[in-house]
């Protein structure tokens, strides 16, 4: 690609982005919907202004690597204790739950390969923990008694969802299910989470010493996206997708993370606010590209729309999806609009969800129908429940409360 095209199409797709986002917002629906949407514009599916060229697929890449950073940065330990029993038994039944019921339905009802069918599971793990965590505080609900249990729950559903995402990337690298490389790959893992974290943190000592030493502006946000990247690459020489790294990176210098190896070593919460608000920039301008790019590769004008597979597998997959999530939900000693709440706060797959189906596509394991199926699935189970939680807390709110209780 040409310098002076290149440039034509970064301004195109961050225009879009931002444009379709801020609608999209306006609309009363989470912005990443607006930003596939850009996608989906400019693409070969109607405009074709746009072609996922090889140098916006790098752009992509860098914006998953910071959008899990930030996810890990946001990413509370401590919230897995303050809820503790039923935080776990809503994240364990709404991990397992998806994953088994997915696979099964893709591989036995659908007639799909057993990795690929594995990889739609995976997919319908995933709890997009940024917009639960959105839309609980535009209610201001997040101090609730299902406020506090969605948000330890999301936070484990992410720890099991992206260890899962780098045993399914060891599956379709091999394209087979391989016990003893899957073991090696989750021992190599564990000792990347010991390890990284205390690497990370040592950096971040280093780190904050030379931004306070430093006579030149932009030095922490330039040293965080060169921490993540090496991370990144760390990862992949382990053998576990890039994106943990970026992961890893931000969960080291989240505010409630520490190692017991000193009080040199726990978080300094002004240094992780500072951390956090200078790098939204950063993250605001390469994620929207992701997702993008993610609507850059449709192309819905391949699919076979009169086919009943693509109909009738969406519709599966969704009916999974929300199942999946609210059944471990009902098993809480809470009142009904609590249970139900907590379901529904747990069902928006979002940028996570995106990630995975992405990865299936991009390594060639999803046929562009199933990948298609994914994304509608992704986009309703995104979209519908800020609207639902809205529309209840409007109706029982006042019968909740707001505090903690």
């Amino acid at each position: 690609m040409e310098a002076h095209t290149f440039f034509l199409y970064f301004f195109i797709i961050l225009l879009t982005a931002r444009l379709c986002a801020e609608l999209a917002v306006r609309l009363g629906v989470p912005a990443v919907i607006g930003e596939l949407c850009a996608g989906v514009l400019l693409g070969p599916s109607l405009l074709g202004w746009v072609s996922p060229a090889e140098t916006i697929r790098l752009l992509a890449e860098i914006g998953i690597l910071l959008l899990l950073f930030s996810v890990g940065l946001e990413t509370d330990i401590n919230r897995l204790l303050d809820e503790g029993k039923k935080a776990m038994l809503v994240a364990l039944c709404g991990f397992v739950l998806p994953f088994a019921m997915g696979a099964w339905v893709s591989h036995d009802l659908f007639g799909l390969n057993l990795i690929p069918a594995l990889f739609v599971g995976g997919t319908l793990t995933a709890t997009s923990i940024g917009i639960t965590v959105r839309v609980l505080s535009d209610l201001k609900r997040n101090q609730t008694i299902e406020g506090q249990v969605v948000l330890g729950a999301a936070v484990m559903d992410d720890l099991l969802g992206v260890v899962l995402l780098a045993i399914l990337y060891q599956f379709a690298t091999d394209n087979e299910v391989n016990v003893v490389a899957t073991s090696q790959l989750v021992a190599l893992m564990l000792v990347f989470f010991l390890l990284a974290p205390v690497f990370a943190k040592l950096l971040a000592v280093l780190i904050k010493r030379a931004d306070t030493s430093s006579q030149l502006p932009g030095l922490l946000p330039t040293s965080l996206v060169m921490l993540v990247l090496f991370f990144a690459w760390m990862a992949y020489e382990m053998g576990a997708p890039e994106l943990l790294g970026g992961f890893v990176a931000g969960l080291a210098l989240s505010r409630r993370f520490f190692l017991p190896l000193g009080i040199a070593l726990r978080s300094d919460p002004a240094f992780a606010d500072r951390v956090e608000r200078e790098m939204k920039p950063v993250v605001g301008l390469f994620t929207p590209v992701f997702f993008v790019y993610v609507g850059l590769s449709l192309n819905f004008n391949e699919i076979a729309w009169d086919s009943s597979f693509i109909w009738l597998f969406s519709l599966s997959l969704f009916v999974v999806a929300v199942l999946g999530k609210v059944l471990g939900a009902l098993l809480l000693p809470l009142c009904w609009v609590r249970r139900w709440l907590v379901g529904i706060a747990m069902t928006p797959r979002g940028e996570v969800g995106l990630i995975f189906a992405e990865l299936g596509r991009a390594t060639g394991i999803f046929s562009m129908e199933v990948y298609v199926g994914l994304i509608i699935v992704i986009a309703l189970t995104t979209l519908l429940p800020p609207l639902i939680m809205k529309w209840v807390y409007g109706r029982y709110g006042a019968d909740l409360g707001v505090q903690h209780e």
